[in-house]
């Protein structure tokens, strides 16, 4: 991989660092990659409790690197009452900006739909208390979602951002109410794929402080890089993608992309 010929500054919002890579390639190659392509930060999210010592550790290791803890759809029927508490000890963590992963997954159905409920209930309401934006997990679950988000959007301290629906794939009325809430949208790899014109479509008529850019890694590798397990060094192809959909240049995507970045999860 070569360095970014055009020096900017991008931060990957959704990644997981804590997972396997190809070549058993470790955090500190995905740091170093990522910072010659302009990536200077990034957020790596926890998707269980049990991952949430793992995660720290690694956001503990690069000035760059901050983290997420949350309990994700699919772990939820494994989810604990304790599991909250150990939550909102993590989150007291100086580099933890957000909760979650969490939200609702009716595609897989790893685990009940009332479990799904009852895990995110919980970590919204520990978001709130906390005042911490949420990391949205969002599939073939949107009017039930849509349900708990507005509660949780609407009980919120006045000029609180609520968070970010996370590599944003959904219909537009959803991703108009989600923003009407006042969430931001998160565009990942999906946004370069051949059958993805709705999704850009929903990219170019989001508002210009709303929108991020995330990889997801080591899911959802962009073009050119499909086949391959997606790095944080990738974001660069989906921001260049949103700069071509929306008529600005990557310079321009990556100033907005960072300040909103910035903005949301009190990055330093």
């Amino acid at each position: 991989m070569s360095a970014a010929p055009v020096a900017l500054e991008l931060v990957d919002t959704h990644c997981h660092l804590d997972y396997e890579y190809e070549g058993g390639r470790t955090p500190a190659d995905l740091v170093r990659d990522a910072a010659a392509a302009g990536v200077t930060r990034m957020l790596t999210i926890a998707t269980e409790a049990a991952r949430v010592p793992a995660v720290q550790k690694i956001s503990d290791s690069f000035p760059g690197v901050f983290h997420a803890v949350g309990v994700h759809p699919h772990e939820a029927a494994k989810m604990k009452l304790e599991d909250l508490g150990l939550l909102e000890r993590a989150a007291a963590h100086p580099k933890c900006k957000a909760i979650g992963e969490l939200g609702l997954d009716y595609y897989y159905k790893h685990s009940p739909p009332e479990a799904q409920a009852t895990c995110l209930e919980g970590q919204l309401e520990l978001a709130t208390r906390l005042g911490k934006p949420v990391v949205v997990h969002a599939r073939d679950a949107e009017a039930d979602l849509l349900m708990h988000l507005t509660r949780y959007a609407k009980g919120l301290a006045s000029g609180q951002a609520p968070g970010v629906i996370h590599c944003f794939s959904g219909t537009r009325a959803f991703g108009e109410a989600c923003l009407e809430l006042g969430f931001h949208l998160s565009f990942s790899g999906i946004l370069t794929f051949k059958n993805a014109e709705e999704l850009r479509q929903a990219a170019k008529a989001a508002p210009a402080d709303r929108i991020l850019v995330e990889t997801d890694s080591p899911y959802l590798a962009p073009v050119p890089h499909r086949g391959r397990k997606c790095e944080p060094y990738m974001v660069r192809n989906t921001a260049e993608k949103l700069a071509e959909v929306r008529g600005v240049s990557i310079e321009e995507i990556a100033r907005i992309t960072t300040a909103n970045a910035t903005r949301l999860f009190s990055l330093s």
